[in-house]
């Protein structure tokens, strides 16, 4: 079986396009999106579409919950907030009443999945040092853990004799001999200096993690960014990765 794990799409349709027709060549069998399906972008309701037709399991991130109210915005930044507060002038109440019911953690097959992290997943922190994945690895007993929101692809892991390690590998075997937290960084707004799309592969019949990135058209995505009456800031970031 070939797992997809999507996440941070952030209403960027051009990247989620891409990133699906990047997966359909590799054969991927199943999609699991860790959140995060809307804010920043101006594709919101194209990109719930998509994601609800084609992924079998979902987690909710904090600008799913924002939109839908579920989430305090006070502490986003401001481009964030005008984003949000647009997406709610656009969103059809289908959609609405669907981030509502998107959990925020998932337990499947020994394998957890949550937005930001399993201590807390509903206080949107960030795992990204190796002090703040020792910590996290005390809150779960799963093998492997797959998250987003820090839109940095990312692996850290955990010996049985509680060594942390890190790596930003594109393609690794899976050992027993430890855990894993792994982070899917961002289909739809990456922030580690590349802007290409950034997902995961996942084929559980050899246990192998595949990181791939995808080029789109960015282009067009700033185009209808800046037509939406978005902040541009939004829109320049896309470029260099940001």
């Amino acid at each position: 079986m070939k797992f997809g794990i999507i996440s941070d799409i952030h209403s960027n349709l051009e990247a989620l396009q891409a990133v699906l027709d990047s997966a359909r060549k590799q054969y991927v069998d199943e999609y699991i999106c860790l959140g995060d399906i809307v804010g920043y972008g101006a594709n919101p309701n194209e990109c719930i579409d998509i994601i609800r037709n084609l992924a079998v399991k979902f987690v909710a991130g904090n600008h799913d919950f924002g939109v839908c109210g579920l989430a305090n915005i006070a502490h986003f930044n401001d481009a964030a907030i005008k984003a949000i507060e647009w997406t709610k002038t656009v969103i059809v109440p289908e959609h609405i009443a669907f981030l509502k019911s998107v959990p925020l953690l998932l337990n499947h097959n020994n394998k957890l999945f949550v937005h930001a992290t399993p201590s807390y997943p509903d206080s949107w922190a960030y795992i990204l040092s190796m002090n703040d994945a020792i910590r996290e690895f005390g809150f779960f007993d799963n093998w492997l853990c797959f998250v987003g929101h820090s839109h940095q692809p990312v692996t850290f892991t955990i010996n049985r004799d509680h060594k942390i390690g890190s790596s930003i590998e594109n393609s690794f075997v899976c050992t027993e001999k430890k855990r894993y937290i792994i982070n899917a960084g961002s289909v739809g707004q990456p922030r580690d200096g590349n802007p290409e799309s950034s997902y995961i592969i996942f084929d559980t019949a050899l246990n192998k993690i595949t990181f791939f990135r995808i080029p789109y058209d960015i282009k067009m995505c700033q185009e209808k960014i800046i037509k939406a009456g978005l902040p541009p800031f939004l829109a320049q970031r896309l470029e260099i990765g940001r």
